[in-house]
């Protein structure tokens, strides 16, 4: 089967070309279309996946073009890492497809907004499928152009235009270190495989400061994608997009191709300890920095966005201490449990039509399944025992601290302890205590909303377990199957990390029941008492305010400085030119009006002149 790997992204493809071309007289049938070739595309990952369990890593290739004596090949590749997400991507879109179906009902560009969910998960499987740079570039791109289209789908409101314009320009500053990465990479080596790549590493073919300097930017093109600071703001804005966009951009698709690049270029990452411990560094600051500014926040999607660029920033911190098992562990148990609770917000949003969470309050009893389903996330996100987030969680914490980044190590304690605070507030007030928010008779859910959250749901539960020192490593030795040089698949850490992970996640818990629940605690009190931090949290820590005020009104300075100069004195100088050719011409062509008369008087003229000359020169 792995042979016919290249056939997974076809799927949605077909389906994105089908709705564009008759996705209008289907309607809302568009919507079967979309989930019938993504559940094939499901199907053939489930088995590529299987027969790599058992067979080596599979790439096929052809000529794509040449120039001179380079080939650029293009083709796909199977290994443990892309197997994976391939169907951790095929799954998730699904189950989105799905979940769509009942969430979009009624919308009349339904077909429209299929055809993007087919355009994205192409792009995002064909990502993952790619062999070389050059080709994951090109998926990369197509990536960030469908998630331009899904973000912005409500394009007559002005919000939501802005947050996909937002998140197109800024991601493409972060693809422009990615691109001249590539360049330099290409450039060294003379090829864009991956396997030439890392061979030039083990022949000193690349410079340690070519190395240093290609990783780093090639995770400035992660920074982008994976909302990574300072290029984490359009993530949050990108909540104007549906509620299932959110879900397939923040669970597994686009937020998890950055982490994907780093981890497909880890054995270049190895070789510089410097771009480790920037990766490191700015994941960790990443972590508790989103982690911070969700404790202040109103609307359930932001507050979950904020969220998933937090833990983006843990699965990077993993990466830049060297676990790089623990950063594709947690990207995959956290595209389970992130996934199940956009969906089930969504299900709320819904159902209540109110987003913002001051505002929710009482939904345990109406909305109880998906009340259970949020429960489920939050002990997954909060890394309570048994849950899958518990298990990656102790992996990267186990990483930083064997790798020796102390420091880094209790920032990510710290956000671990917000983490299970922030999302607890989100439960209480969205399903405890009394109701602000007029509820409908009719608030069931959906059979389309309900089953992809229970398949959400015990993927959230059960995931973490195929890695885990209680049962077996099998995941990380899986996945360093055909790269001994990742180290060991699961490093093992004293036992008291995982002793206080546990009792900081308790603690936010039991900070978050106090508060919002019990209510012994008033939760005003943190605005009440530090106003000033409390406003800087809810704006961000102005960093949109900053950009504002300094990047986009310095590129309107200076587009109006060269607009003056190209306006007042380069058009200015051409003008000036024209007009003596003009003005010379006219003059020209007066003298020139027929009449022999007046030749005659210039000629006589011209003789009478050069006689003078000649007299006032002396003679011959």
């Amino acid at each position: 089967m792995m042979a016919n790997a290249w056939l997974i992204p076809l799927f949605p493809l077909v389906s994105f070309i089908l709705l564009l071309v008759i996705g209008r007289k289907l309607k809302e049938k568009s919507a079967y279309v979309g989930i019938l070739f993504t559940f094939v595309s499901v199907v053939f990952s489930a088995l590529v996946v299987v027969d790599r369990f058992y067979m080596p890593t599979l790439k096929q290739e052809g000529t794509w073009f040449t120039i001179g004596d380079v080939l650029v090949q293009f083709g796909f590749e199977v290994t443990p890492l892309n197997a994976l997400m391939l169907i951790i991507v095929s799954v998730v879109s699904l189950l989105v497809h799905i979940y769509a179906n009942a969430y979009m009902k009624g919308e009349e560009r339904l077909s429209t907004f299929y055809a993007y969910l087919g355009l994205f998960t192409f792009a995002m499987l064909g990502l993952v499928l790619s062999p070389n740079l050059l080709q994951l570039y090109l998926f990369w791109e197509l990536v960030g152009l469908g998630s331009f289209l899904l973000i912005g789908f409500y394009f007559q409101k002005e919000e939501a235009k802005a947050a996909a314009k937002k998140a197109f320009i800024m991601t493409r500053i972060g693809d422009i270190g990615l691109f001249i990465g590539i360049i330099l990479l290409f450039w060294e080596v003379g090829s864009f495989n991956y396997e030439d790549i890392f061979t030039a590493l083990n022949g000193e073919t690349l410079s340690p400061t070519m190395i240093t300097l290609t990783s780093i930017l090639i995770f400035i093109g992660a920074i982008g994608k994976s909302g990574q600071w300072p290029l984490h703001s359009w993530l949050p804005d990108a909540m104007e997009g549906p509620t299932p966009v959110s879900a397939l951009i923040h669970a597994a698709t686009m937020v998890a191709a950055g982490v994907y690049l780093v981890a497909t270029m880890f054995p270049l990452f190895l070789e510089s300890k410097l771009s480790l411990t920037i990766v490191a560094t700015v994941g960790g600051l990443t972590a508790l920095f989103a982690a911070s500014i969700a404790l202040v926040q109103t609307d359930i999607k932001r507050i979950l966005a904020y969220s998933t660029i937090s833990q983006l920033g843990y699965m990077m911190l993993a990466l830049g201490s060297a676990g790089y098992v623990a950063g594709v562990f947690h990207l995959m148990t956290h595209a389970f449990f992130k996934a199940l609770l956009f969906l089930a917000a969504g299900s709320v949003i819904h159902s209540i039509h109110v987003q913002h969470v001051e505002k929710l309050g009482g939904l345990w009893k109406p909305m109880k399944v998906t009340a259970l389903f949020f429960l489920i996330g939050t002990l997954a996100i909060s890394g309570v025992p048994l849950f899958s987030g518990f298990f990656s969680k102790e992996e990267i914490l186990i990483a930083t601290w064997n790798d020796g980044r102390y420091v880094l190590f209790i920032l990510a304690l710290l956000t671990a302890f917000l983490t299970a605070f922030y999302m607890f507030r989100l439960f209480f007030l969205v399903f405890a205590g009394k109701s602000q928010a007029p509820i409908p008779k009719q608030s069931a859910t959906s059979l389309y909303m309900t089953v992809p959250m229970g398949v959400l749901g015990f993927l959230a539960i059960f995931s973490g377990y195929v890695h885990t020192h209680w049962f077996g490593t099998f995941l990380g030795d899986w996945l360093i199957s055909d790269r001994p040089s990742l180290q060991t698949s699961h490093a093992e850490g004293p036992l008291w990390i995982m002793v206080v992970t546990v009792m900081l996640s308790l603690l936010g818990i039991g900070l978050a029941y106090i508060v919002y629940k019990r209510e012994v605690i008033s939760r005003s009190w943190l605005s009440n008492s530090f106003p000033t931090t409390t406003k800087v949290l809810v704006h961000g820590y102005y960093v949109d305010e900053l950009y504002k005020a300094t990047i986009v009104k310095g590129v309107l300075l200076i587009s109006l400085l060269f607009n003056y100069i190209e306006t007042f004195l380069v058009k200015g100088v051409l003008n000036s030119i024209v007009s003596t050719v003009v003005t010379l011409s006219k003059l020209g062509s007066h003298s020139q009006n027929g009449q022999v008369q007046r030749y005659g008087f210039v000629a006589f003229i011209g003789l009478a002149l050069l006689m003078l000359l000649f007299v006032l020169k002396g003679g011959v």
